[in-house]
């Protein structure tokens, strides 16, 4: 009976682990990917999410979140190595713009003008590493 329970309990935490590993590898909540597939948000340089377009309040809503959300993850950053929270939003900001946008999506320039990425490589500020 106790190897039963064991063997249940081991199942559902085996089935657990691979729902958080699915859900991980899905990426981003489906309204973030619908607004940024549709270019009404991209990425910024400073490490934020910036609006492309005039957002509606469902939008500009779900960016402030996740802007907030990186904000107190820089600051941890920070914190942790003796580094501004400016410093921390840069380096992500290049990252983000550099290694998780694709083809289709929108991030801004050194310049500031909203740019669609292409197959190749982005446009990044100068003071990316």
């Amino acid at each position: 009976m106790k190897e039963s329970v064991e063997m249940i309990i081991a199942a559902l935490l085996l089935g657990a682990t691979a729902s958080g590993a699915v859900a991980f590898q899905s990426g981003r909540d489906p309204a973030y990917q619908g607004a940024r597939e549709s270019g009404l948000v991209g990425e910024k340089a400073d490490g934020y999410l910036g609006f492309v377009t005039s957002p509606s309040p469902a939008i500009k809503a779900l960016v402030e979140d996740i802007n907030i959300k990186r904000k107190a993850a820089y600051s941890k950053e920070a914190l942790a190595n003796g580094a501004t929270v400016e410093e921390m939003a840069l380096r992500s900001g290049c990252r983000l713009i550099a290694e998780r946008t694709v083809a289709g999506e929108k991030y801004q320039s050194p310049g500031g003008q909203w740019k669609t990425r292409d197959a190749g490589k982005p446009e990044l500020d100068s003071r990316c590493p």
